[in-house]
């Protein structure tokens, strides 16, 4: 039996809802149509309204160029029928990957690159007409992980709540809690990492990308600068400094990088605070103190609760700047994951959901709508759907038709079920059997590192059959104390549907 997804029926989802006291947030329209209405993103036409998330699957080469594996990801993607594909993660230094197999754009991997988005475009094409790329939009997310920093922690501030949960490598190879003494990245350092950026986006756009995302989410590095209120100097304290990296470079882009390349952005709405595992497995609040200045879009006398008002003004300004669109998403994967991506299950290494899932996703349409209706007319896309399993659709289909949303996201649901528009356009609606049931095995697959390449493949375990033997052999891993596990990861990606 389930734990908390009982729903079978709309019905019963709604019922659910209303139990939980979020029907205000809730709703359902099992007429898909308003999905499949184009709109248009900094003058440009796109062709429906939706978009796959930043799905990154941790399938590169050590240099940073797509692997196999990344090439069948974003080829299932183009094929699929969402009209905004939101590539995943690409570090903008060695330094700043997330794992060792994180994309990293470089004049090493750039040719690799550019194939991999003529390759999605082409498959687009053959799938849906020779002219089917023209209302196609491809984003690159530059990212520098910054804490998250597979090498050692890069970080932005000293956070008394989430430093304790930092681990730095130590004597042996072996990873201690970060020291008291650990340094923080430099104001010098931030300026070089504003250079690394323009040159990565000088690369992406030749590449081929429509819009350069500068990632502001999970707490990698410019969405902790974000929340950095005590930071000294001109990166942190007022609202000015701490958007400052991020500001330069929106400006420099379009200054010297190209005029008409779309800016977007996918930003933190509210980070709240780090949770840990209690001792009945469930998610509790590391102990913090007020008021809490380590963390954006919160309400510094309880963190617990979020306030908008930086992030709205925040937004106004990157407006202004010519951002064109803003993927909306909040919370710490590694520190909070049932904030950002409510869960039934959650992977080896985390804890049990301190609230029931639905309250997680009526939080995101929540303050997706509130910042919808602040800026009425730009457009924002919307997270928080893939644990509603069938019912994503029509959750989507609800928050765009009535204005709450401008572009439903789909992230772990698009590992899952990559055709679902394809689906909703030739009259089949959505396959219940295909979606996400939110067990959390490609998170499990993304935390499990102890293979010849210091980091496994992630993708859908339940509905993606090439994904079982890895997934068996990272458990393997995992159960052995972290040990490499006795099949060989590369030849298993080499197998073929």
């Amino acid at each position: 039996m389930p734990k908390w997804f009982d729903f079978d029926t709309a019905e019963s989802l709604l019922e659910g809802a209303a139990k939980l006291g979020v029907s205000k947030e809730i709703g359902l329209d099992q007429d898909l149509s308003p999905l499949l209405e184009p709109i248009v993103i900094g003058g440009r036409k796109v062709g429906n309204r939706m978009a796959i998330h930043p799905m990154e699957g941790c399938d590169g080469t050590r240099d940073g160029k797509p692997g196999e594996l990344t090439f069948r990801r974003w080829e299932r993607f183009g094929h699929g029928g969402v009209k905004m594909i939101w590539g995943e993660a690409t570090a903008v230094s060695e330094e700043s990957r997330a794992n060792p197999r994180q994309l990293w754009i470089h004049p090493g991997s750039q040719s690799e690159i550019a194939r991999l988005v003529d390759i999605t475009r082409q498959k687009h094409r053959e799938a849906y007409g020779p002219n089917a790329c023209d209302d196609l939009v491809l984003v690159c997310q530059l990212t520098h992980s910054g804490r998250y920093s597979y090498a050692k922690p890069l970080i932005a501030q000293r956070d008394p709540a989430l430093d304790g949960a930092t681990l730095v490598p130590g004597a042996g190879g072996a990873k201690v809690p970060m020291p008291a003494d650990y340094p923080v990245l430099s104001d010098d350092d931030l300026k070089r990492i504003e250079d690394e950026f323009i040159v990565a986006a000088k690369m992406a756009v030749a590449c081929g990308f429509d819009v350069l995302d500068v990632k502001q989410c999970h707490r990698y590095l410019c969405s902790e600068l974000l929340g950095s209120k005590t930071r000294p100097g001109p990166y942190g304290g007022s609202l000015e400094n701490r958007t400052r990296l991020q500001r330069n470079i929106f400006g420099r882009i379009r200054s010297e990088v190209s005029k008409t390349v779309l800016l977007g952005t996918r930003m933190n709405m509210f980070d709240s605070v780090p949770y840990t595992k209690g001792p009945d497995g469930n998610g509790m609040p590391r102990p913090y103190t007020t008021p809490y200045k380590w963390s954006w879009g919160v309400n510094e006398a309880n963190p617990l609760e979020s306030d908008l008002t930086e992030p709205k003004q925040w937004i106004k300004e990157m407006i202004a700047l010519g951002v064109s669109t803003i993927n909306l998403s909040q919370g710490n994967p590694y520190s909070n994951p049932h904030i950002g991506r409510p869960f039934e299950k959650p992977p080896l290494d985390g804890y049990e959901s301190p609230e029931h899932p639905l309250i997680g996703v009526a939080r995101h349409f929540r303050h997706a709508a509130e910042l919808q209706s602040a800026f009425p007319e730009f457009p924002f896309v919307g997270t928080g759907y893939s644990w509603l399993q069938h019912h994503f659709a029509a959750a989507g289909a609800f928050n765009v038709r009535n204005k709450r949303i401008a572009i439903m996201g789909v992230g772990r649901g698009s590992f899952a079920y990559p055709d679902f528009v394809k689906d909703m356009q030739e009259g089949r609606g959505i396959n219940k059997a295909q979606a996400c049931i939110a067990v959390s095995s490609c998170t499990a697959l993304m935390r499990a590192k102890g293979n010849e390449y210091g980091q496994f493949p992630s993708g859908c375990v339940p509905k993606d059959k090439f994904y079982g033997p890895i997934y068996r052999t990272a458990i393997q891993t995992f159960n052995k104390g972290n040990k490499p596990g006795t099949v060989n990861s590369a030849d298993v990606e080499k197998r073929k549907d």
